[in-house]
């Protein structure tokens, strides 16, 4: 059984914790910001579906939270990405490309943090 078109399921998988690492890397950026644990819930999600304990429709939604998440963060750039990130890794179950948008997104983060180099 496969995932998507081209990919095997175990290969699905990979890419769903690997943007969930990523997305962690970021999420330390969007919690010192915002008090609302979406994006950790969906980083835990991407996670989850990895592992077969939940379904891609219970990852969605809590990537669509996340990215609710992101939505209401205006201020603070660094914090929006991070959002972005973790909805990102979280919406990896349904589609595997998602895994390069949380990558890019946590690494859009860390640059936009106020001490980045």
């Amino acid at each position: 059984m496969t995932a998507a078109p081209n990919i095997p399921l175990n290969e699905h998988r990979q890419l769903a914790l690997k943007a969930a690492s990523c997305a962690e890397q970021a999420l330390p950026l969007f919690e010192s910001a915002v008090h609302d644990d979406r994006p950790r819930r969906a980083i835990a999600a991407a996670r989850a579906w990895a592992e077969g304990k939940i379904t891609c429709g219970q990852a969605r939604k809590a990537a669509f939270s996340a990215h609710a998440a992101a939505r209401e963060v205006t201020d603070y750039p660094a914090a929006l990405a991070a959002a972005r990130a973790a909805a990102h890794a979280a919406a990896t179950a349904h589609v595997p490309g998602h895994a390069l948008h949380a990558e890019a997104y946590a690494r859009k983060a860390l640059e936009n943090a106020p001490d980045a180099v």
